[in-house]
């Protein structure tokens, strides 16, 4: 009421003055006000709701993900060898919902105890890319490890190894997360470590995606700021610049986003999705795809959603993904584990920054670089683990469900006397002041004692 009898008897003009003409200006809200103000909004108590929709917007990725696979084929490939792409393609998502499925019974808290042996085999398999029996080369780059029966990216994998970790160990730092040496070095170190076996072989954006995932998830978990943008800014820029200057390929494609070289690709898809107007040229009736426009089924299938269905379908598919975002973070704020919910948080971010990079550079926002775009492109790796890390997410939201149900008379009792269970990334630390859930503890712990 305070603040509205001020705004009534002292208007504000033009600039933000008072009548005066030197009265107090509006108060300007900083970031972390507003992620707070954010979180505050998206907070809920039972992840029941949360867990739903993330899981049916899933479901709806996945299934237009077979729509588009299915229209691509159908104009390159004969009747037979399209038949075998559709088996695959059915296979590959009924995989990866029963991946999703059997990560739900698991959660992050299931692998915990086995993140010392998952990360030391993520770490070899990054090795084993370059090896002649195992490893693959294509297009001059060493991602592929082939077992026979299945050829896969360990760098997708280690995406999720990694966030895991990380998440550990802020947990087990405590208020050390916040110190430079004692907590943010050792996990910079581990995670350079990584980066750079991603960055050799050769994927610089796989590997940028690592760090900021890594970085995301140490913030959340009670990094300073300033040690995250500080290290972002060092390491992603050190990164870009050694290899602007000794990599030929992503010097070219650094002069490609800048305008100083012409790219056919990008060029090609840009014109595709404006080709398809607001509805599109109609499911299978995309030309470009015939027309040199390659990878329009896996890194560029963006174009492809654009062309057949428009801007109508582009929409629908970045409203699904911010749907995935907006469920995502209430199902993290909903989660009492503070492992859970960091692990949660940074398996989520992951494949919201996959998909956004995937736009970005099918748009031309964003350097030239090869990226499936989640739940939709042509490839199972990326299906997979994608689901994988949902179904993780999903787990947790399944534990505290669990843990709720359990606890049900006690916290109805602790309800009764005022005392509230708040879920455990907005009770991070009441005393971190650059932690943004922290902030929204403190808050209501004041609330309460008032």
């Amino acid at each position: 009421m305070g603040r509205r009898r001020r705004s009534l008897e002292q208007p504000a003009f033009a600039g933000g003055s008072t009548a005066a003409g030197n009265g107090p200006r509006e108060h300007q809200m900083t970031i972390f006000e507003r992620l707070d103000s954010l979180t505050r909004r998206a907070e809920v108590v039972d992840p029941r709701g949360p867990a739903t929709a993330l899981f049916c917007c899933v479901v709806a990725l996945v299934t237009f993900g077979l729509l588009v696979q299915a229209s691509h084929a159908a104009t390159i490939l004969s009747r037979d060898e399209f038949a075998g792409v559709l088996k695959g393609q059915v296979a590959f998502r009924a995989a990866g919902l029963l991946v999703l499925i059997l990560a739900a019974r698991v959660g992050p808290s299931g692998l915990r105890r086995f993140l010392p042996a998952m990360t030391v085999a993520v770490g070899l398999l990054l090795v084993a890319v370059f090896l002649p029996v195992v490893g693959t080369s294509l297009n001059g780059s060493h991602r592929w490890v082939n077992l026979g029966f299945v050829s896969f990216q360990p760098s997708e994998l280690a995406r999720i190894v990694l966030v895991l970790w990380i998440a550990d160990r802020c947990v087990r730092l405590g208020d050390d997360v916040r110190d430079m040496r004692r907590g943010v070095l050792p996990m910079l170190g581990m995670g350079l470590f990584f980066f750079g076996l991603i960055a050799v072989e050769t994927d610089l954006g796989g590997a940028m995606l690592l760090l900021l995932c890594i970085l995301g998830t140490m913030w959340v978990g009670g990094a300073r700021p300033t040690h995250v943008a500080g290290s972002l800014a060092a390491i992603g820029g050190s990164a870009l610049l050694l290899g602007f200057t000794l990599i030929p390929y992503i010097r070219r494609r650094i002069e490609m986003f800048v305008g100083s070289t012409d790219n056919d690709q990008i060029t090609g898809s840009v014109l595709a999705m404006h080709s398809g107007g607001f509805f599109g040229v109609g499911l299978g009736q995309g030309a470009f795809r015939n027309h040199g426009v390659p990878y329009l089924e896996s890194d560029f299938v963006f174009a492809q959603v654009g062309e057949e269905f428009g801007l109508f379908g582009m929409l629908l598919v970045l409203g699904l993904f911010l749907g995935f975002l907006w469920f995502g973070l209430r199902l993290v704020l909903s989660i009492r584990d503070r492992y859970d919910a960091l692990a949660s948080f940074g398996l989520l971010l992951a494949t919201a920054l996959q998909a956004m990079l995937h736009v970005q550079v099918v748009a031309g926002l964003a350097p030239p670089k090869g990226m499936t775009l989640p739940f939709i492109s042509h490839g199972g790796t990326s299906l997979v683990v994608s689901c994988l890390c949902t179904g993780l997410a999903l787990g947790a939201a399944r534990r505290t469900e669990v843990a709720r149900g359990a606890s049900a008379a006690p916290i109805s009792g602790a309800a009764s006397r005022g005392v509230g269970a708040r879920p455990a990334v907005a009770v991070a630390d009441a005393q971190n002041p650059d932690d943004p859930f922290a902030l929204e503890s403190t808050r209501g712990t004041q609330v309460a004692n008032a």
